[in-house]
């Protein structure tokens, strides 16, 4: 066992019973599942950086009381992150409600500003959340054009579609209010979601404080959650304007997808951006 870890588990406590052991899905982190005296957990080793964001997106998920599972940090530095293991457990029929109750629980937890004190990353990509007092302006400043240039420089996205994301980014004050800024998961696609004997669970967050559909548009891009978690977190009828910030708010996963994963994503850009410019 590494000397670095060791010493993470020794801050925490914890007597490992034997080596760690490699868990699937580690796409960017290199992931660990590990025995010892108190129970399982999984270590994490990946840059420092990243993972004192993760391990302080935890904790403030934690801190949120939304009802939902999220894993205890034990220790987290010199490029580990020590944490909680779940048990996991096949979903539930009630489990869609549950989740979608306790993200309307943890999207009533808001601040004056959007963004978050320190930047993290989505995935291997860094993400600044330095904040800003109006949503649409950190949606722009932020999100939008950072990518927008990003991939432009890697020649991943055109002039032509550039201007198309930059004249959606320019255009966010003439159709979305402005909102208190909700805290919210971040990278929230269905992989980051678990099912436990404890209720739906949330693990590996980029958090920052934005507009909650970011959330609810990352849980849709890939699939549905379905019926019963929209009908739980809305709890009646959806905004009329759905839709369109569904489209808006999937704009920047996608963009993050073209920059990470390269130009198989670019039609889905452009479609979304065309959903956009409909209105």
């Amino acid at each position: 066992m590494e000397a670095t870890l060791a010493r993470n588990l020794e801050t925490a406590g914890l007597v490992p019973a034997g080596e760690p052991e490699p868990l699937a899905g580690g796409d960017i982190a290199a992931v660990y599942r590990l025995a010892t005296d108190q129970g399982p957990m999984v270590v994490k080793r990946d840059d420092p950086d990243r993972l004192a964001g993760e391990a302080d997106g935890l904790r403030a998920l934690r801190a949120a009381d939304s009802g939902l599972v999220v894993p205890a940090v034990l220790a987290e530095g010199d490029g580990w992150l020590v944490m909680e293991a779940l048990e996991t457990a096949p979903g539930r029929g009630r489990d869609a409600a549950a989740l979608g109750e306790g993200l309307r629980r943890l999207h009533g937890v808001t601040g004056e500003a959007h963004g978050w004190p320190r930047d993290n990353a989505c995935g291997a990509t860094p993400q600044p959340n330095a904040p800003l007092a109006d949503g649409r302006a950190f949606q722009r400043q932020r999100r939008l054009l950072p990518l927008a240039e990003a991939c432009q420089a890697r020649g991943l996205l055109d002039a032509r579609l550039r201007r198309r994301v930059e004249a959606v980014a320019e255009g966010l004050e003439a159709w979305l209010p402005d909102a208190p800024a909700s805290l919210v998961h971040g990278d929230l696609w269905s992989g980051n979601v678990l099912f436990t004997p404890r209720g739906p669970a949330l693990i590996d967050p980029a958090v920052y404080r934005h507009y909650p559909e970011v959330d609810l548009a990352m849980l849709s891009l890939f699939g549905s959650p379905g019926e019963a978690f929209f009908e739980a977190y809305w709890d009646g009828e959806a905004p009329a304007d759905w839709p369109r910030r569904e489209a808006l708010f999937q704009l920047y996963p996608l963009l993050n997808h073209l920059l990470l994963f390269g130009g198989g994503y670019r039609g889905a850009v452009e479609r979304c951006v065309a959903r956009l410019a409909a209105g």
